[in-house]
């Protein structure tokens, strides 16, 4: 039986890796790894059909190292364990670093984690992970402090129309196929930014022409194809980037209705509930934010739930939770307000901090006048003393502008009642 298409037309060189150039072009950060021979741990983040076992691979071979690989959901410590031994016995015999490729690193425990620390801190591997999830939630933090991580990002149209190119070209079994490219817009919005579900739409494309016939793909044949073959370009739920979207926008927009009907597909078709409460946890930050300060609570609490209950009870938390996020008022005043004073840093430079607010704790400091004349406010009635807290160069630019909600308009009516000229 013929392999599938997107395994064979898997690199295994950087001269035929698609993407990701600020990773492996020129000068990038694992360009020089390789080309130096000098290999320290990372870990792969990224969505799926980017690259990032690919990449691992190449690395290997590229190094000829000992290349050994862990699966997170198949794996437990005893499994670690017993690859880290055998890696041990290559690195006597052979006298390379070996690498042990780990792919859903974030489904691995706490104790499967700790297992690998001895052997990535005295170098017994290199370890490179493979996640679709953040680290910073999902890696214990002694793991990720001896790793570098390195970002991949969704290919773009122009990657996957040379992805499409090489496949149509050069591939053993597409090369004696009569393939017809006549629009390319559908064919890359459903792929994605993923290699693979572009890979495996061609190949659908194809099985369902007889091997005699023309392939003609365009707009109007690739939605026929894949209305057809709901399922067969991505065994793990195509829809799992629109569905999620669509559960943000539903709980963005207060329709609990909607934001529950979008939770159960997720949690219907397997989704892991970490990255649903993660999800929520950002919600009530960037959408709800001041105008109701519980959400963000309840959130975070159905966050430490799921991680503690998991499925099935843990549909009931997110439940709760999504109803609760869906019919609160709505505010992004605090999202603005961080990535406009970001914007102003970027424009600003490193302003000086005023002398009156610096810290002094040295005599020399106090002499040079750091924290001279501070006013501070439990000294003055009310606890409050007008003062000037931000640079010269940013007087009378506001940074956070309160929205029309109650909450937000009663910290207004609280901050004019003492900014007299602001707010």
């Amino acid at each position: 039986m013929s392999q599938p298409l997107a395994e064979r037309m898997r690199p295994s060189t950087l001269d035929n890796y698609v993407g990701q150039q600020h990773l492996v072009g020129q000068g990038a950060v694992l360009r020089k790894m390789i080309d130096s021979g000098r290999l320290s741990s990372f870990i792969l983040w990224g969505p799926p059909g980017v690259g990032k076992t690919t990449l691992a691979r190449i690395v290997a071979t590229q190094l000829a190292c000992p290349f050994f690989t862990l699966s997170a959901v198949t794996s437990g410590v005893k499994e670690v364990r017993d690859v880290i031994e055998k890696a041990r016995n290559s690195l006597f015999f052979e006298g390379k670093t070996p690498i042990l490729f780990i792919d859903e690193i974030h489904r691995f425990n706490k104790a499967q984690q700790d297992s690998l620390l001895s052997a990535v801190e005295n170098g017994t591997i290199v370890l490179v992970g493979a996640t679709t999830e953040n680290p910073s939630f999902e890696v214990i933090t002694p793991l990720l402090s001896r790793c570098q991580v390195c970002v991949l990002k969704p290919l773009e149209n122009e990657d996957l129309d040379a992805l499409l190119q090489r496949a149509i070209t050069e591939d053993k079994e597409l090369k004696q196929r009569d393939i017809h490219i006549e629009e390319k817009d559908n064919l890359f919005r459903f792929a994605g930014g993923d290699a693979r579900k572009l890979l495996n739409i061609i190949e659908l494309m194809c099985q369902a022409e007889d091997p005699g016939q023309p392939v003609v793909i365009n707009n109007r044949t690739v939605v026929e194809r894949l209305q057809e073959n709901p399922m067969a370009y991505d065994k793990n739920g195509e829809m799992h980037y629109d569905i999620i979207s669509a559960f943000i926008k539903s709980v963005r927009g207060s329709d609990p209705d909607a934001a529950v009907y979008w939770l159960a597909r997720m949690i219907e078709g397997g989704e892991d509930p970490k990255f649903i409460a993660r999800r929520l946890l950002i919600l009530a930050s960037e959408d709800i934010g001041l105008a109701n300060p519980n959400a963000l609570l309840l959130a975070n609490a159905c966050f430490d739930a799921i991680h503690k209950i998991g499925w099935p009870e843990g549909r009931i938390i997110l439940s709760e939770t999504t109803v609760y996020l869906a019919s609160s008022p709505k505010s992004n005043s605090a999202y603005l307000a961080v990535d406009g004073a970001l914007e102003t840093v970027r424009q600003t430079g490193n302003l000086p901090v005023p002398l009156h607010l610096r810290n002094a704790p040295t005599k020399l400091m106090k002499n040079l006048g750091y924290g001279a004349e501070y006013k501070y406010p439990h000294d003055f009635p009310g606890h409050f003393v007008e003062e000037q807290y931000l640079p010269p160069e940013m007087q009378g630019r506001p940074v956070w502008q309160p929205q029309d909600n109650p909450a937000e308009n009663k910290l207004r009516d609280f901050l004019r009642q003492r900014w007299k000229n602001r707010f």
